[in-house]
């Protein structure tokens, strides 16, 4: 059944960080309605949303470390000139320089109290982090597995019916499986980022929410 499912899927498609696009953008409105004007999304990939960012912020920067992939992104978005995309891997930000930090599915390519540090530096004051994770499964997280484990085909039929040769070209960057399970993510997270609101969510993501504190250490925003 499972191998029958895997053929369904490749027929049909789609990524499951799409879902969680209109998630990523209600935050950075957000932040653009709070004075922001930089966005940087950390391994863009092929700039998908990079494009989705666009019309929200007046700066958006895509950093993504597999040169083939960045040139796809970079290519993609010529007509946008306020996008930028850099070949580079993720290491550190200029502190105090972002107002809108994104990691889609990227966070598990990197040693994640370093990449997190490295993010708390970066944002400004009222600055937001938001990541959309995948975690390694275990038993705790089967029930929401098996839902998603459902749901995926029937919305793979609804967003492409007609039946793919090759998945589009914003899930084709390199992919890795994740190392940490939900928990240790989310106690690295609490540790290195007071505050932090996180959850599991459908097809074997997380999502983590952080807003920087004021210069005076007061947290503002939802």
């Amino acid at each position: 059944m499972l191998a029958a499912l895997d053929r369904f899927n490749a027929r049909h498609p789609w990524s499951h960080n799409d879902l969680y696009t209109p998630l990523v953008l209600l935050h950075a409105r957000r932040v653009r309605r709070a004075g922001g004007t930089l966005a940087v999304d950390v391994g863009c990939g092929t700039g998908h949303l990079l494009r989705s960012l666009a019309p929200v912020m007046p700066a958006v920067h895509g950093i993504e470390a597999d040169a083939p992939t960045a040139a796809t992104a970079a290519a993609a978005l010529t007509d946008l000139p306020h996008v930028v995309v850099e070949h580079a891997p993720f290491t550190t930000l200029p502190e105090r320089s972002a107002d809108l930090v994104t990691l889609v599915a990227v966070l598990h390519h990197l040693p994640l109290d370093t990449a997190l540090q490295a993010v708390r530096s970066a944002l400004r004051p009222r600055g937001r982090l938001v990541v959309v994770g995948a975690y390694r499964e275990v038993a705790a997280d089967r029930p929401l597995s098996l839902l998603s484990l459902v749901l995926n085909p029937l919305i793979g039929f609804l967003r492409h019916p007609r039946t793919a040769s090759a998945p589009p070209q914003h899930m084709t960057a390199p992919t890795k499986a994740p190392a940490e399970t939900f928990d240790e993510v989310a106690s690295v997270m609490r540790q290195e980022l007071p505050g932090v609101r996180i959850h599991r969510a459908l097809f074997w993501r997380y999502v983590a929410v952080w807003t920087a504190p004021e210069l005076g250490g007061e947290r503002i925003g939802r």
